[in-house]
């Protein structure tokens, strides 16, 4: 059973490059002019708040900040100050919501504490309109337009590419052959296909990744849960090691994120480890002896980059699993587009 035409979901995953294209011409200078706020503010700390699949976009933002800047960086926990009133001291912090909808009051409200608190504020969301953009001193639309299907697939990956652009990435690499790439992603998808047919009755998965690839991990296990109904764990390649590797066997199928640059490098001792127990185990990236197979990503792109193209696969795997499963990945069970907490 392949996904049908109407599928939001499938619309919205083909559709992603194009959004990049938008983003890298119309939001350019919006984002550069922000980027300019926060250099002018020089901040000492950063901290990220968000939930769900924006969660793993500001973790991945969080290693940026990290490693390319060398701030110490951080996610805030919102419930300290909207169930216990927290009001910490952020001066000279910079704090950033990331939220597809700028719906969500506990985002909002961690914001206005936030900048009552002295930090400088940012919210990175796809509604311009919204109360948490209306909340945050600086807001910055990640120009994904509308977004029906409950599962988010563009606007992740259109935050991926907000907060690079936001945070100034350092790389040498021409951003702007990234949507081409993620053309040429999408439309090679045999390996998704043939995956999707090999887990069709799959009731736990794991996924793993180290770095910035450590988000895409998080990411898939998620999209995979929202969608097949999966029960699927991510963790970062070292955690594995510590403990979860004891929960692995031939039947408990391993996705491994493993980019060409040094996150995926740093998989290689977890690789082998599995494959001494035989694990069955699909690669994004490269191709290691004696794991079940791989999905390949373009060779020559950056780790700071490269989770926007590793998700693509991903994301029509979990699509693909949805309906093969005779799920409807649009409409989930249980689940609404906009999650309201507090």
């Amino acid at each position: 059973m392949t996904p049908k035409p109407g599928h939001l979901m499938a619309a919205e995953i083909a559709e992603q490059p194009k959004v990049w294209r938008r983003l890298l011409t119309e939001g350019a200078d919006p984002i550069a002019a922000a980027a300019a706020r926060i250099r002018e503010y020089a901040p000492r700390f950063v901290l990220f708040v968000a939930r769900g699949t924006s969660d793993h976009a500001a973790l991945y933002a969080k290693y940026l900040v990290e490693i390319v800047h060398g701030l110490p960086a951080g996610l805030m926990s919102p419930s300290t100050m909207t169930v216990y009133g927290s009001t910490p001291d952020l001066r000279d912090t910079l704090v950033i919501a990331v939220s597809q909808s700028g719906g969500s009051p506990d985002l909002v409200r961690t914001v206005e504490v936030a900048r009552q608190q002295g930090a400088l504020t940012v919210a990175v969301t796809n509604n311009p309109a919204s109360a948490l953009a209306d909340a945050a001193q600086i807001h910055v639309d990640v120009l994904a337009g509308e977004e029906r299907a409950v599962a988010a697939t563009k606007s992740y990956t259109a935050e991926l590419l907000a907060l690079h652009m936001l945070l100034n990435g350092d790389t040498d690499f021409e951003i702007s052959a990234l949507p081409e790439l993620g053309d040429e992603m999408l439309r090679h998808s045999d390996a998704v296909d043939f995956i999707a047919a090999r887990y069709r009755f799959a009731q736990r998965l794991i996924t793993t990744g180290r770095g910035y690839a450590y988000p895409t991990a998080r990411e898939a296990a998620l999209k995979l849960m929202e969608t097949s109904y999966l029960s699927a764990q991510a963790f970062s390649g070292a955690d594995l090691l510590h403990g979860p590797l004891a929960t692995i066997d031939p039947q408990v199928p391993v996705i491994a994120v493993v980019p060409e640059g040094p996150g995926g490098q740093a998989m290689a001792p977890v690789l082998a480890r599995l494959a001494e127990l035989r694990a069955d185990v699909v690669t994004v990236g490269a191709k290691a002896a004696g794991l079940a197979g791989a999905i390949a990503l373009p060779s020559g792109v950056p780790d700071e980059l490269s989770p926007l193209l590793e998700i693509l696969p991903l994301q029509q795997l979990a699509l693909q699993l949805a309906v093969t499963r005779g799920g409807d990945p649009d409409e989930p069970r249980g689940l609404r587009k906009v999650t309201q907490t507090l």
